[in-house]
């Protein structure tokens, strides 16, 4: 048995759980959180993606750009979606690529991250049953 964490965009919550219903997962949970990841240094991908953040703000220009530059700069958090599936070992490789697949993106940085953890049991509540039976 594995739990999968799957960080994802926020804009990708309704994708993701398609995916998750196509490749079959039995169920899972989803949080919403805040992050953020690596840091990105090229000043080109920065100056496009301030671009196109400012594109969208709204009428306070000023306090957009001083938000804005929060998200860039690494003092920010960004809103994410934190999916928790659990899944028996067989499905792993297919549920991470259903993930992958919904979430993957041109903007060269922020598509999210998956984890793969061992499990040591589960146990359903309903029944009582443990284990492989319980996912």
């Amino acid at each position: 048995m594995q739990e999968i964490l799957a960080i994802v965009r926020m804009n990708k919550t309704s994708a993701t759980k398609k995916a998750l219903v196509e490749a079959g997962v039995a169920g899972f949970t989803a949080f919403k959180v805040m992050g953020r990841g690596k840091l990105i240094d090229d000043p080109a991908v920065v100056a496009e993606r301030k671009d196109k953040m400012m594109s969208m703000a709204g009428a306070d220009e000023q306090d957009a750009e001083m938000l804005i530059d929060g998200f860039l700069d690494g003092h920010r958090l960004f809103p994410r979606r934190l999916f928790t599936i659990l899944a028996h070992d067989e499905d792993v490789s297919k549920i991470v690529e259903a993930i992958m697949s919904a979430n993957r993106t041109e903007n060269k940085v922020g598509d999210g991250k998956i984890i793969i953890m061992p499990m040591l049991d589960a146990i359903r509540v309903r029944t009582g049953e443990a284990g492989e039976d319980a996912v």
